[in-house]
């Protein structure tokens, strides 16, 4: 189910070195012929891949934000719309009796058909507990975010949000307290709405050239980008299939300078462009997957795509090269004092640590031990949002629940991950394969805790 309005404000699409047509699927690469046993196997993950696709897709009926990607065959789309709305119990059923089916197949000796295995299990796991919040469950924030993203992310005290907040009162000017000191010092760094359009453009196309220098991209990969209103959300990408994505940038609020390559990397390059359509090229169209022509929005693979997202920016821009690109191209675009970067990238720095202060927040909202209100202010003070925004967040709590882990903990799991198999700062070129690896394969959030 793709939810949005084909209205092209801007569209980038850009040649890269692969020699294929985004207008058709590419036949699988040739296999060697499987044993019977083998055969069997593959042949009963192929039907639970397909009845899969189709019961996620007569779940959306009930749940509006789980399909966040389709781009399978049409008649399964018509047939999960027609009539009445499967119950939702019946399809919980259905569920769990797939996932048992599938526990119960020998293990695959092939790598990857032993992964895709897995994940199926996990994402029948996932849809089965998002099922039961959307009936009404009220599942414990650490139970539903295991169950439904395959991992928990660790609790921090309030000392430590607390410790970090009187580093900022150190750096930030004036005096009062830090939240209306930080929101004082960020006004100086607003991109005026009429740049917007221009530094958004600059950071993308850097960020693209940067990615596609390391990871080929499909030729006619391309996305439109809009700015829209009144979402719960900063930023977005709706992936649309043929290597085509829609993004969308919140203008609600004031936009940061350091928002624009933020953006640009998540939703675009190496971030949720790159990692759809990795997707699309080695699973849905070159192993035949049918489970990933769907994207689920509730489910493992979240943490991983989220997660790589957010770690991706360190991946396009290491180091002193975000600031230094912001600093000598977006600040002047933004007409933004240059000199004043290296200021703001040091209190940026600190700010991205209280992003876990968010966790917190949603994990006593979710588990009634606060109520909206407190939750507010909690992000206010420990998470430093503006209250226009800390009550937009909570909102986002409202609508996306334990998925709020998948920032922050997701990246730092990919983090850990890529750099544990050597691709760390020090070896570009080996980051920039390990991120790719990860990106174009089945990887549970369970296997990167390891």
């Amino acid at each position: 189910m793709l939810r949005h309005r084909k209205v092209p404000i801007v569209t980038l699409a850009i040649a890269a070195s692969l020699a294929m047509s985004c207008s058709r699927r590419e036949a699988p690469a040739p296999a060697a012929t499987p044993a019977p046993a083998a055969a069997d196997n593959v042949a009963a993950v192929n039907r639970a891949a397909e009845r899969f696709v189709k019961l996620a897709l007569a779940f959306g009926r009930h749940d509006k934000d789980y399909v966040d990607a389709f781009y399978g065959p049409g008649d399964w789309k018509t047939a999960a719309d027609a009539g009445e709305p499967r119950p939702l119990a019946q399809l919980r059923a259905e569920a769990e009796e797939l996932r048992t089916e599938l526990e119960a197949l020998p293990a695959a000796s092939d790598e990857m058909e032993e992964r895709r295995r897995n994940a199926l299990v996990a994402s029948l796991r996932a849809l089965s507990a998002r099922a039961a919040v959307v009936a009404g469950e009220k599942l414990p924030f650490e139970e539903e975010s295991r169950r439904i993203y395959d991992t928990v992310a660790p609790r921090h005290p309030e000392e430590h949000f607390q410790a970090l907040v009187a580093e900022l009162d150190k750096m930030l000017p004036g005096s009062g307290n830090v939240q209306s000191r930080l929101e004082k010092f960020r006004k100086a760094y607003v991109i005026p709405k009429d740049k917007i359009d221009a530094v958004f453009q600059r950071a993308i196309a850097e960020a693209r050239e940067r990615t596609g220098k390391h990871l080929p991209l499909p030729e006619g990969e391309r996305f439109t980008l809009e700015y829209v209103r009144d979402k719960s959300w900063s930023g977005y990408n709706w992936y649309q299939g043929n290597y085509v994505s829609l993004i969308q940038i919140n203008t609600d609020f004031p936009i940061y300078i350091d928002r624009a390559l933020d953006l640009a990397c998540h939703e675009g390059y190496p971030g949720h462009h790159v990692f759809n359509l990795l997707v699309e090229k080695e699973l849905s169209r070159g192993r035949a997957w049918a489970e990933y022509t769907l994207m689920p929005l509730f489910s493992p693979r979240a943490i991983v795509s989220e997660g790589s997202g957010n770690y991706g920016i360190d991946v396009a821009f290491p180091g002193q090269e975000r600031t230094t690109f912001e600093r000598d191209v977006l600040y002047p675009l933004a007409g933004l004092d240059p000199k004043s970067a290296e200021a703001y990238a040091k209190v940026r720095e600190v700010t991205q640590k209280l992003s876990f202060a968010g966790n917190e927040a949603a994990r006593r909202y979710l588990d009634g031990e606060i109520d909206a209100k407190a939750a507010a202010d909690w992000l206010t003070r420990y998470a430093l949002y503006e209250p226009d925004r800390a009550a937009q967040r909570v909102r986002f709590m409202d609508q996306y629940r334990s998925y709020v882990i998948n920032y922050n903990w997701g990246e730092e799991l990919v983090r850990r991950f890529i750099e544990s198999r050597g691709g760390t700062a020090e070896k570009p070129e080996e980051r920039w394969r390990q991120f790719a690896w990860l990106l174009s394969r089945p990887v549970l959030p369970s296997e990167l805790e390891r």
